[in-house]
């Protein structure tokens, strides 16, 4: 392996195709119709990828990262009377989404689930069952804390029955695992560039139900006003209301058409899976324990415990001089670390790291 090569381990950002990275290297107007046909063109296939229809969603593209979408959404929640938001949280991203809701001034109540246990829908049933003041429900679809998948169509169900918005966190899933959003009744779909698609940080979107969006018209914020930028796009071809990030636009651009040249996102969730099963086989083949149960773990993430005998760090350290980045835990009652396989991520690149750690444990 070339050592001057650093393979990123993560949820993403995440190491790139070269030829993504290349894409960035010429300058664009913003003003000039082949931009505004590029950026048109992105918004359509987000909506395609989604599995959602151009009549009844649209994309809402916003300069920042993922959190910058999750705030826009959060904070247009301001607009219907008496709303109150429900946050579904097993993992520091749920928790994110709370925290938003409290310095944006929405009213808010969570649900708390153990950090390595899916959502519980009944539990949800319940709730809003007995809580008919509940308008809008939050859930990260997957909890990059630990890397574990929710339920999210079985939520979505429950929220339709009940009549309220949904809004899911796919940041970490989109493109990454097959799921149609508009058959879970999503009100709001949020990702980001840098994730699955393989693009680069610096853009994430909103994929919003239309009708939805007419009456999420006001916000806490300018440049985070989600009804603003959705109204523009659609007045102006595609502009952004502010700065355009041109030149991760263009990576994004070539990040979706790789994205179909592989396959679609079914062959690249079979890459990805097929790159978390030898993951965590080979690493329980060392003696690391995973901390999600098989039948929970996504194919973006894996959380291991971390052995008394080996400081993150020194670990940290040997594997990035190797040319291997990976990820500390985010648990805060058990010293964990975690492994991300998405991204410009093989078989070969796994089995070299695997070789590395595995040397390292036996130093």
């Amino acid at each position: 392996m070339d050592k001057d090569k650093i393979l990123l381990f993560t949820p993403g950002p995440l190491t790139t195709s070269e030829t993504v990275k290349k894409s960035m290297l010429e300058d664009m107007p913003t003003r000039d119709i082949e931009y505004a046909n590029l950026v048109q063109s992105i918004r359509r296939d987000l909506l395609y990828l989604s599995g959602s229809k151009p009549e009844d969603y649209a994309t809402i593209l916003i300069q920042g990262s993922g959190t910058y979408a999750v705030e826009a959404v959060i904070g247009s929640i301001k607009s219907i009377k008496n709303a109150k938001l429900l946050i579904l949280i097993n993992g520091t991203y749920g928790r994110r989404i709370a925290e938003i809701a409290k310095i944006v001034g929405i009213k808010f109540v969570k649900i708390e689930f153990k950090e390595n246990k899916p959502i519980n829908v009944a539990h949800i049933e319940k709730y809003l069952r007995k809580n008919k003041d509940i308008t809008h429900v939050a859930s990260v679809h997957l909890e990059t804390t630990t890397g574990i998948l929710n339920p999210i169509e079985d939520i979505g169900n429950v929220t339709k029955r009940y009549k309220k918005y949904f809004i899911v966190d796919a940041m970490s899933s989109f493109c990454g695992v097959p799921l149609d959003f508009h058959a879970c009744n999503a009100d709001f779909i949020i990702s980001s560039a840098n994730k699955c698609i393989q693009g680069v940080p610096g853009v994430a979107f909103v994929i919003g139900k239309i009708k939805t969006l007419k009456k999420h018209s006001h916000s806490h914020s300018l440049s985070l006003n989600l009804y603003e930028q959705w109204r523009y796009m659609e007045k102006n071809n595609g502009s952004f209301r502010y700065t355009s990030p041109t030149h991760v636009m263009r990576a994004l651009r070539k990040a979706i058409d790789e994205l179909n040249e592989e396959g679609g996102i079914p062959l690249r969730y079979k890459r990805y899976r097929e790159n978390m099963d030898l993951l965590i086989s080979e690493m329980e083949n060392i003696g690391f324990i995973s901390y999600i149960k098989k039948d929970h773990q996504s194919p973006v993430i894996a959380t291991f415990i971390l052995p008394k005998s080996i400081e993150f760090k020194d670990l940290y350290e040997s594997l990035k001089n190797e040319g291997f980045v990976i990820y500390p835990g985010k648990l805060t009652k058990i010293d964990t670390f975690r492994i991300g396989v998405i991204g410009e991520i093989y078989r070969e690149d796994i089995n070299n790291l695997i070789d590395h750690i595995s040397k390292y444990i036996k130093k």
